[in-house]
């Protein structure tokens, strides 16, 4: 066994490196980018995986009621709000510039945002403000300028590193767990507000309203595909199982193109994704932009006659049957 001896001035370089690399360490800070009305709270856990203080910034009206809420969040060290109503439907336009004069002003390091439309409508405008390339989508962490990413729907995982001073990212909340809420809350100030006129107005927006769980955020969901061959079909066999299971309702690409559900019901690489405790596919094959959309749920249970369907080397249950006549008999065995 052999041992070095290092001179102090092999060393002094050394040390000098080490504590360079701890002081850029202490420099790093976080900017989450989240929706006034419903906070995506997984994007703060993406966020403390870097390191560094996380600030939260809300925009629109109701974004002071929010703030004393999200300043309660863990790893929460600051809330930044601009409360103008030009904000208030999240358009890009407004948003983006008070999102990049924000960054700008408080020399962030890193800029978060949830991979949900709103992120994915106003981060891109964001990156060209601050002429950075965005990462997209994100389930892991790895370091400060290393990320994960599934890409070919999800077939294959990427990990990303990003040389860019500012990182913009988005995630997928499905893969982070929400923050706990703490007793403290962190101060809130206001947020630095460009006020840039834009020539995009709001004009109206048409919501479809249910009693169901929200479809992003709910713990089971129940989703309908080609199987169930028509829109009556669907509402009458997919609707029945899902109240008996205090359920959101999904549907697969295929069912949302042949007119059995609205889009806004889509599970898969250009619909939700999702990650419910429990996952209910009726009537669905299994293609690879479906399962690109639910696979991370924590259990998957398949309906289909066709024991060969992809869905069933996913799934951890599955019954291959004729769902018109097992999905009728399961929802009234739940009812009872």
């Amino acid at each position: 066994m052999a041992f070095f001896h290092l001179s102090s001035s092999v060393r002094r370089p050394a040390f000098d490196f080490l504590r360079h690399s701890a002081s850029l360490r202490r420099t790093l800070s976080s900017l989450a980018v989240l929706e006034a009305v419903s906070p995506s709270y997984s994007v703060l856990t993406a966020a403390s995986k870097v390191g560094g203080p996380i600030t939260v910034l809300l925009a629109g009206s109701i974004a002071s009621t929010t703030a004393g809420e999200v300043a309660k969040a863990e790893g929460v060290s600051k809330v930044l709000t601009a409360t103008s109503v030009e904000y208030d439907h999240g358009l890009p336009e407004s948003l983006a510039p008070l999102i990049s004069e924000n960054v700008k002003s408080g020399s962030y390091t890193h800029v978060f945002a949830s991979a949900s439309a709103f992120g994915k409508n106003v981060l891109p405008r964001v990156a060209a403000l601050l002429d950075v390339q965005q990462i997209s989508d994100i389930t892991a962490v790895q370091s400060e300028d290393s990320f994960v990413r599934p890409i070919f729907a999800g077939n294959v995982i990427a990990t990303v590193k990003c040389k860019d001073p500012i990182k913009l990212i988005t995630v997928r909340t499905s893969a982070f767990p929400e923050p706990t809420i703490s007793g403290s809350s962190a101060p809130i100030e206001d947020a630095v507000d460009p006020a840039v006129s834009s020539r995009t107005t709001f004009v109206s927006e048409e919501l479809t309203k249910s009693e169901r769980p929200d479809l992003g955020s709910a713990k089971r969901v129940v989703s309908g595909g080609r199987g169930l061959k028509d829109k009556e079909n669907f509402d009458k066999i997919i609707y029945p199982l899902a109240d008996a299971l205090g359920a959101a309702v999904g549907a697969s690409r295929a069912a949302v193109d042949s007119g059995f559900a609205d889009n806004s019901l889509q599970v898969g690489q250009t619909g939700k994704v999702v990650a419910p405790d429990l996952y209910v596919a009726v009537g669905i094959s299994g293609a690879i932009q479906h399962l690109a959309g639910m696979k991370d749920s924590k259990t998957i249970v398949a309906i289909n006659k066709d024991g060969d369907a992809p869905i069933f080397e996913i799934a951890d249950v599955g019954l291959v049957a004729d769902l018109f006549d097992a999905v009728p008999e399961l929802t009234d065995k739940l009812k009872k």
